[in-house]
């Protein structure tokens, strides 16, 4: 047993920690140990792990844990970048997130890694033609987290969402790899239209709470979007905007801002 715990560990060294923290968990608590041990140490791998906690959270009367379960499971197996992007979304959090102390932390509890982890899978289904199943999954995701991504959006890997009560991320929209949103951000369209109507959001973008960025306008890299601002038109990279309609109040501050995490501006980084 010692020498497959060794293995587990050389093999994936992520998972392994997942686990040390799941048994300290329920050893410090024993009360949750029923819920640890169905959750983590009763799987063999993190896959194994997230097919469980998205089934088990999406599962329904109308379907069950086991049909969910081996939707998600196929996907997986046909499409590793999803446990890819997963891991990467994992160490996303540990890393940006000051409420985040234990790599377990984001699979047992955080909506935010859950709710992406099951769009990932949906986004899978959609992509694949399954789209009844793409929207059944949207439809969960939205009734048990408030958090609303339709399945044909893209996004990238190492996304962090916090808090994600009330987000919302359209049919068109596209979200770039590293970035960081807080709750209640609506990437949305401005009207009626059917084409390509939603905002593109580059990498390394920090969003704040309440912001909404409507339209297909381009967000470039590495910017930041402040708390509340309502953003209609094209954000340059490397700068910050805000207000209600959102414009240019200075430099971005940091050349990872969705990384810093800092959504402070004083006066020395007002535009002139």
């Amino acid at each position: 047993m010692a020498e497959a715990r060794q293995n587990v560990a050389e093999m994936d060294p992520v998972w392994h920690q997942i686990q040390r923290e799941a048994q300290q968990a329920v050893q410090d608590e024993p009360l949750i140990g029923g819920f640890v041990h169905a959750c983590i140490l009763h799987h063999a791998s993190i896959e194994r792990a997230l097919s469980y906690r998205i089934a088990a959270k999406l599962s329904s009367n109308e379907m069950s844990m086991m049909v969910v379960r081996e939707m998600v499971e196929e996907a997986y197996a046909a499409e590793p970048a999803l446990v890819e992007a997963a891991r990467a979304d994992l160490r996303a959090i540990y890393e940006r997130d000051p409420a985040c102390h234990r790599l377990l932390q984001p699979i047992l509890y955080f909506k935010g890694y859950q709710a992406v982890q099951a769009y990932r899978v949906g986004h899978h289904l959609w992509t694949r033609g399954k789209r009844d199943l793409a929207y059944f999954v949207q439809m969960r995701v939205s009734e048990i987290f408030g958090v609303d991504i339709h399945p044909a959006a893209r996004i990238g890997k190492g996304i962090m969402i916090d808090h994600a009560h009330s987000i919302v991320i359209g049919e068109t929209a596209v979200v770039g790899d590293n970035v960081s949103m807080l709750h209640s951000v609506t990437l949305g369209g401005t009207g009626k239209e059917e084409e390509d109507r939603h905002p593109k959001i580059g990498n390394g973008v920090l969003i704040g709470a309440g912001a909404k960025v409507l339209g297909n306008i381009r967000v470039g890299d590495c910017s930041r979007i402040a708390a509340g601002s309502v953003v209609l038109e094209e954000v340059p990279t490397c700068k910050t905007v805000a207000g209600i309609p959102a414009r240019i109040v200075g430099e971005a501050g940091c050349d990872q801002p969705s990384m810093s995490m800092n959504h402070m501006f004083g006066p020395h980084e007002q535009s002139s």
